[in-house]
């Protein structure tokens, strides 16, 4: 599978592609590798500092130095109502990505508000990853409160054994794209 193509810029009318120009096209951005995993059970913390989803973490090692990483993350959360929020990243390697610039006191997440104990919202994080490598990555879900208190993934607060207390999924899937 060809990395780099060697298509012409554009082409004519009645133009016949060569085997190689052919073959170039077919392996010019095609998904190389997927890679994906899925929380069906709960997660809880009450870090204040960004913190790994225990079930939302996964690797893939690219083909290419230049394949582009497609991240895809669901999910679903509460947290405690006197916290003023939780908010959430996608990390690589440990460092968060997807994320707004930092600026004074202000933390680069992705932010969601306070919910009441017996809601849920469902975030959904797409990035495209330009990592420039070739050795192993792992892409995570992190997540912190802003202040003291909770936040809990695939359950409300309230967590009532009840039909309006549901329990959900969530998941993290990371597609190599060759560039």
């Amino acid at each position: 599978m060809a990395a780099v193509t060697t298509l012409p810029a554009a082409f004519t009318v009645g133009q016949v592609l060569t085997s190689t120009q052919m073959n170039n096209l077919r392996g010019a951005f095609r998904i190389l590798q997927v890679v994906s995993t899925t929380l069906t059970s709960t997660f809880t913390s009450s870090s204040t500092t960004f913190t790994n989803m225990t079930g939302l973490t996964v690797s893939i090692t690219p083909s290419f130095n230049t394949s582009k990483i497609l991240v895809i993350a669901s999910l679903t959360g509460s947290n405690d109502v006197a916290v003023t929020s939780f908010q959430i990243r996608l990390a690589r390697d440990g460092t968060g990505i997807f994320v707004g610039d930092a600026a004074s006191n202000r933390t680069p997440s992705q932010h969601l508000e306070a919910i009441s104990g017996s809601s849920t919202v469902t975030p959904n994080l797409t990035f495209l990853d330009s990592p420039a490598s070739t050795s192993a990555i792992t892409y995570s879900v992190q997540g912190r409160n802003v202040s003291a208190g909770t936040f809990y993934i695939n359950r409300t607060k309230t967590d009532s054994d009840t039909a309006g207390f549901p329990r959900s999924a969530s998941s993290i899937t990371v597609m190599e794209i060759s560039a």
